[in-house]
């Protein structure tokens, strides 16, 4: 074996050493779910053979051809039995672009698949595109919504000037896309979600609209919208469902994570909410519930964050972010919780459909003063007292 040979050999060990890691629940959390104590995926867990040449003539130092930065903002679904994402992979050229990787039980040994999604274009190509919500609809095909993003060319001399549409994209195998024309809206939308099944005969969508591609603007929260055709997606009417508030976690934005989970006693809603701090802006991650017969009607809010960035979470690319756009509910009712932190890689929490809705239906909501929220901890002493007698 010749010294290269013996330095890919040394590689490749490594690196499924890396992808073979069991992940343990870490000790002492909040009861409402567990965290694990290692990200399910990082750029490191991208196949050596999109980064490296093995060719030892062309690559004879053995060099990285192809370097990727972050695994990020994945959707999630259970396919024929395996846990999927299709995740956010970014490259260190700041392209992002949609790669399933697959495990066999949710919460490690995920390996990706051997070559990225082949993503159409739409008539009007997009610089990047990124976040896809994945949607199994009852009309028979697996939606993929996303952000595609271009520049915007009525300012053309700012660079960083952008616009973005959501993409809509189906397959029937997650392999071969068909992709359908953009979202059309009155204002710019990086975060839509299709909800699974038909209201009143139409598709329907969970928006973020924003006057501009970072500032929210006159947008007022989480909007709600139907749709006749999702072939010539065009909303015409948009209602917010979900509102923003003052000195609250979702001061600044908010917006759907991934598409609701049906339960018996409502819709569960995961979400994230945004507001400015000393060191920028800070992703949270909170949960709300929605009836059954009225997917816009809010039953249940519990107060404040469901899941916020912790310890090294809070380092990566752009600090103090978690953002989740994918999970999984299994027949056995255990809920799969895929996370981002700090747009740099993914974890997982893993929680119950029962836990879940025992925290949306009994944790108090945000009185938004902080005399109420004085008195709403005062109520819960005073509980606790009463339990000692």
């Amino acid at each position: 074996m010749t010294f290269f040979e013996k330095k890919v050999a040394a590689l490749k060990a490594h690196h499924e050493e890396l992808l073979t890691l069991m992940n343990e629940p870490i000790e002492w959390g909040n009861g409402i779910y567990e965290k694990y104590k290692n990200p399910i995926l990082t750029a490191e867990h991208t196949p050596l053979e999109w980064r490296y040449d093995f060719n030892e003539k062309d690559n004879p130092y053995l060099m990285q051809r192809i370097m990727m930065n972050a695994t990020l903002n994945s959707g999630a679904i259970k396919w024929n039995g395996k846990y999927l994402l299709v995740v956010r992979v970014e490259g260190a050229d700041r392209k992002s672009f949609f790669a399933v990787a697959e495990s066999p039980n949710g919460i490690d040994n995920f390996r990706f698949w051997d070559e990225p999604i082949t993503m159409p274009d739409d008539i009007l190509p997009a610089t990047n595109i990124y976040d896809m919500r994945l949607t199994q609809h009852e009309d028979g095909w697996t939606y993929g919504v996303f952000c595609a993003e271009r520049h915007d060319d009525t300012k053309p001399g700012d660079l960083s000037a952008a616009t973005a549409t959501a993409a809509i994209a189906r397959t029937k195998d997650l392999k071969t896309w068909q992709r359908l024309p953009d979202l059309k809206t009155k204002s710019q939308q990086r975060n839509v979600v299709l909800h699974p099944e038909f209201v009143n005969g139409k598709y329907a969508f969970y928006t973020r609209p924003q006057d501009g591609f970072i500032d929210t603007g006159s947008g007022g929260g989480i909007g709600w919208a139907l749709v006749d055709d999702i072939t010539h997606a065009e909303i015409t009417e948009e209602k917010i469902i979900n509102a923003r508030h003052y000195h609250t976690i979702m001061e600044v934005k908010n917006g759907e994570g991934p598409h609701p989970i049906k339960t018996d006693r409502g819709w569960l809603h995961l979400a994230h909410g945004v507001r400015g701090c000393a060191s920028g802006l800070r992703y949270v991650l909170y949960m709300y519930m929605t009836a059954l017969d009225d997917p816009t009607r809010v039953i249940a809010q519990p107060g404040g964050y469901f899941l916020v960035p912790e310890g090294w979470e809070y380092i990566g690319d752009v600090m103090n972010v978690a953002f989740a756009n994918g999970w999984i509910a299994d027949d056995d009712g255990k809920v799969f919780i895929y996370y981002a932190s700090s747009d740099t890689r993914m974890h997982v929490a893993t929680s119950t459909i029962d836990r879940l809705v025992d925290y949306c239906m009994n944790t108090p909501e945000d009185g938004l003063t902080t005399s109420a929220s004085v008195e709403t901890i005062k109520k819960l002493i005073l509980k606790n007292k009463r339990i000692k007698k």
